[in-house]
Parts: C-alpha cells; sequence; structure tokens
C-alpha cells in the first residue's frame, strides 16, 4: 500500500470513528448552522504580489515533528497579520497531529478563508468540514476514483465551499480541469514516496485553464522558492513548514514581497 492510500485509509477509518459518535445527520444540520463560506476565489485571486496560504502543521510523516504549535488559532493569527489570504489547516490526527477543533478555532480567530487540508475521502468528513467552519476542502486526484471525486467536488461546492483540487500529473491536472475546479493545486511533494520536485509546477501549469487560480504547493523555504514560483505562473502558494518552524510574520512579509510586481 503507497503511503497516500495508507494516510486516506486511516483518515477514513478516524471518520468513521466519529461518525459512529455523531451520525451524518447530525453533522449535517451543524453544517446548515454555520454561517456562509467565504468566496476562497476573492481572496487567493492574482494580485501584483503572490497570495499565500499559510499552514498550521504540526508533523509530517517526512520530517517528524515540527512545531507543538499549542495554540493554533494564535498561530493563524499570525499568519492574517503577516499578510496570508488564507490558512491552511491540518486535520489529520494520526501522522500530522492535527484535528477538526484547530480547524473550528482557527476559524473564530481569522477573517481570511480556511482550508481544511486532510484525506478527503467520503461525504461525512466533507460535512464535518463544514460544520467545523472550513470554507475550503482540499481534494487529491490520486487519492479517489473518478466517480467519487465528482461526487466529493459537487457536494462541497453545494454546501458553499470551494474546492482546492490537488493534482501531481498532467492526467490529474485535465481531471481537476474537466470538473471546473476554480482553484488547483500542483503538489512538488509525490505522495507515494514524499520526494520534492520544485519544477513540477513549471511543467504542469500550461494544463491548468485560463481562468483558474493556480496554487503551487511544497517546497517553498526562502524567498527565491516563491519567486521561482511566481515566474512559473503560480497567483498562489501554499506554505507550511517554513513558517511553523520560524518567525511566521517576517518570513510571510519576506516571501510576499519578493514577487511584488513580477
Amino acid at each position: 500500500m503507497s503511503l497516500l492510500a495508507e494516510l486516506t485509509a486511516g483518515a477514513v477509518e478516524d471518520a468513521e470513528a466519529r461518525c459512529a459518535r455523531r451520525s451524518l445527520a447530525e453533522v449535517e444540520r451543524a453544517a446548515r448552522e454555520r454561517p456562509d463560506a467565504l468566496d476562497a476565489t476573492r481572496f487567493l485571486a492574482r494580485s501584483s504580489a503572490i497570495r499565500v496560504i499559510a499552514e498550521v502543521k504540526r508533523a509530517s510523516p517526512s520530517r517528524g515533528d515540527l512545531a507543538a504549535i499549542p495554540d493554533p488559532a494564535h498561530q493563524a493569527a499570525l499568519y492574517e497579520q503577516g499578510g496570508a489570504s488564507a490558512i491552511s489547516v491540518l486535520t489529520e490526527q494520526r501522522r500530522f497531529k492535527g484535528s477538526l477543533d484547530d480547524l473550528t478555532n482557527v476559524k473564530d480567530r481569522v477573517g481570511v478563508p480556511v482550508l481544511r487540508k486532510d484525506f478527503i475521502a467520503t461525504p461525512y468528513q466533507v460535512a464535518e468540514a463544514r460544520a467545523a467552519g472550513a470554507d475550503m476542502v482540499l481534494l487529491i486526484v490520486a487519492a479517489l476514483e473518478s466517480p467519487r471525486l465528482a461526487e466529493l467536488f459537487a457536494l462541497i461546492t453545494e454546501m458553499g465551499m470551494t474546492p482546492l483540487v490537488e493534482a501531481h500529473s498532467a492526467d490529474e491536472v485535465a481531471a481537476a480541469a474537466d470538473l471546473g475546479a476554480p482553484l488547483i493545486g500542483v503538489n512538488a511533494r509525490d505522495l507515494t514516496d514524499f520526494s520534492l520536485d520544485r519544477d513540477l509546477f513549471a511543467r504542469l501549469a500550461p494544463g491548468i485553464p485560463e481562468g483558474t487560480i493556480r496554487i503551487a504547493e511544497s517546497a517553498v523555504a526562502v524567498p527565491d522558492d516563491v519567486v521561482h514560483y511566481r515566474r512559473d505562473g503560480a497567483d498562489a502558494v501554499l506554505i507550511g513548514e517554513a513558517l511553523v518552524t520560524g518567525e511566521p510574520v517576517r518570513a510571510l512579509e519576506s516571501f510576499i514581497q519578493a514577487t511584488e510586481g513580477i
């Protein structure tokens, strides 16, 4: 079993355990009681400098523990202060040490859209994302069969959230484009072996339809990495490790300022 398949299976198993305690009907009711989700496309549309989705991330399978982050809402507030256009919250609990409570706490603190970043494969996970306050939900093309990908994409949209569809190949970009995804992310990290390829975005970006917001994910450590992505056509970047292991406000400001006018 690949690492991606293992992570997805674990996330589904954990969601099933939560469903046994709180039914889908209950979660859907809580989701309907939430204020309308923010329109992420408005916050992430191309601007004079690159947009940043800043990630609350305690750990990863590739790097292990990164930062304790005892107060994810405070971390997110620092991101917003530094100029982040959206916040990504890792809610996977086994390898990334996240939770839906993290997402809810972040949503209650910031005024920018919040992304649920997890291994989403069931309608229950989509409903609980909205119930927790998510404005955006990640869908990984490589983790889903085409019918399930389309089903979850439609459900996310129906619930008023914005799908961020993540691709790792030209075929996956085409699948995301066929859905009409408003946000397409290219992840430089191969989720089968967690190797990095910073140039993957440049190779795949031409296949992303005009008018779609292009997001480069992973392989960002210094401002030059962000400049590299911007010159290859990125409207936004998703950054995690470089922000949780350093001084987030200063780092964000340097990343954004480096791309001003590019």
